[in-house]
């Protein structure tokens, strides 16, 4: 152990202590990955076998999983946010989950639904940018898909739709009353 590293300081010096401590305080606060966990612990400046050793058994008693995390974590950002299998992987990635376990959390996510979220996050968002040229209102649409992690392919279906679906109701509308001619 380095003598002053923030690790020296911890409950009676012992370095496995230091990263129980750290690792349960954390993930009292939120569920974290174990490549999370690892790295809190590096700034801490826990000795490397001693992190390792928390890690493993925090691993083996059920505290980490990285494949429950990735799971929950596309449930319920996709459910919270609209957040597409792109963007889901990459926030997965960040939070350094292996490659195999972000595909399996993703391939969870239903392609159906995400063209639902997809249309609900249009329709929410069209009312908003009435008045503006088509080709603006469709640019804001589809930025705003493409942030979420919505290829172009699947965008601009989907915003064709809307506006089209926008359009024939307001044409319908506009027939639907007889006005007389005064």
């Amino acid at each position: 152990m380095v003598e002053g590293s923030p690790a020296s300081r911890g409950p009676g010096a012992d370095p496995q202590a230091v990263a129980r401590s750290v690792c349960l305080r954390l993930l009292t606060m939120a569920p974290r990955t174990r490549a999370q966990l690892a790295e809190a612990l590096r700034r801490r400046e826990v000795p490397e076998e001693a992190a390792e050793a928390v890690l493993e058994r925090f691993s083996e008693v059920g505290l980490i999983d990285d494949e429950a995390f990735a799971a929950a974590w596309v449930s319920s950002r996709h459910a919270g946010r609209g957040l597409a299998r792109r963007a889901l992987a990459s926030e997965l990635r960040h939070r350094g989950v292996n490659e195999d376990t972000v595909k399996d959390a993703v391939e969870q996510l239903d392609p159906e639904q995400e063209v639902e979220t997809a249309r609900r996050l249009v329709a929410r968002r069209l009312s908003s940018t009435r008045g503006l040229e088509p080709a603006a209102r469709t640019r804001r649409l589809a930025g705003m898909l493409a942030r979420k992690g919505y290829g172009p392919g699947l965008a601009f279906r989907v915003i064709r739709e809307a506006l089209e679906s926008e359009q024939a109701e307001s044409s319908a509308f506009s027939t639907e009353f007889d006005y007389p001619d005064e």
